[in-house]
């Protein structure tokens, strides 16, 4: 992707300059993510003053713009001239949604590319942005949630859902949530510097930037395919974690009989549905230990396990310690450089 930090500025330009376009329905958390890391990077201190950053909110309308969760925002300024900004990024949310996008904006995203402004996708913004027609050829992440519902609306593009953000020449995409606060912190690295980009990642309780390469939270390494039936199964396991379903009402809900998907998951894991379905609450289970305050017993009540005991009994058996040893073992073991 071409630096576009060579481009000469007025000393009191920002360094870093970004237009939003909020879908209608939006993910509050992914936006909101994304505007406090620049925030937080275009000042000393906590001051928030947009000195080395600058954001603004765009419409076609100027009327408020609805979030998933009710709350609404306000924008800023009309769509204008998209050259104004080094990126415009597009935060999406609800999947039902993203057909009613005004067309002023397509129009303006279409604009923008042909002017060389990178276009970022955060959440299902990359949606928005492929149905615009501007992913043709690139790299393309969306959230594990999305993966099978991108394959379903899209043809020609395979969505990379194993990596929390990716960067693809002037079209860069994150999979939402805790995501678009690493990959603001990117840019923010890229045109500021990264004891900057550190600054505010640290003040809003992230310990480390991670790597574009980093895998999104989910399933296990061993639990990849390419079976359709396999993934929509799994990721319907995933969305349970703390009721699992079994696994003939998982069947029943993908309109297979039990014995086709069964007879699916050996086929492309080797496993049966209910072995992998265990291995993908454990997995979630060594994620919680590892990254989270929460006690063992919460953590065996969010991963679906009868009681603690349930889970102790199980956990011992396949990694040799209980939760509470491979807790202690994960945060003492030395962090990489």
């Amino acid at each position: 992707m071409q630096e576009r930090l060579d481009i000469p500025r007025p000393d009191n330009r920002p360094r870093l300059r970004i237009g939003f376009v909020l879908a209608r329905r939006f993910t509050l958390s992914a936006f909101a993510n994304f505007v406090d890391v620049l925030r937080l990077a275009a000042d000393e201190g906590d001051r928030s003053r947009p000195i080395h950053c600058s954001w603004k909110v765009l419409s076609a309308t100027m009327n408020p713009v609805a979030s998933s969760c009710g709350v609404a925002v306000t924008p800023d300024e009309r769509l204008g001239d998209p050259t104004r900004f080094d990126y415009i990024v597009v935060v999406g949310g609800l999947i039902d949604e993203i057909e009613k996008l005004n067309p002023e904006y397509v129009v303006f995203l279409r604009h923008a590319a042909e002017a060389g402004v990178p276009l970022v996708g955060v959440c299902t913004g990359a949606f928005i942005l492929h149905r615009a027609g501007l992913m043709q050829d690139y790299r393309c992440c969306v959230s594990w949630f999305h993966h099978d519902d991108f394959l379903e609306q899209f043809d020609g593009l395979v969505p990379v859902s194993d990596q929390i953000f990716v960067v693809d020449r002037e079209r860069l995409t994150c999979s939402g949530g805790a995501s678009s606060a690493h990959l603001a912190a990117f840019l923010v690295d890229r045109h500021i510097g990264r004891s900057a980009a550190r600054k505010s990642l640290h003040i809003m309780i992230i310990d480390e930037a991670m790597a574009a390469e980093d895998p999104q939270p989910g399933l296990p390494l061993e639990l990849k395919t390419r079976d359709a039936l396999v993934r929509k199964a799994l990721s319907h396991m995933q969305q349970h974690l703390d009721s699992p379903p079994p696994v003939a009402v998982v069947a029943a809900r993908l309109g297979v009989s039990r014995r086709k998907l069964e007879r699916h998951f050996h086929n492309a894991l080797g496993l049966t549905p209910g072995e992998a379905f265990l291995r993908v609450r454990l997995s979630q289970a060594r994620f919680l230990l590892g990254g989270s305050n929460r006690s063992v017993t919460e953590i065996a009540a969010a991963t679906g396990f009868c009681d603690l005991s349930h889970l102790i009994q199980v956990f011992r058996r396949r990694e040799g310690m209980t939760p509470e040893a491979w807790r202690r073992q994960a945060h003492s073991a030395p962090q990489p450089v």
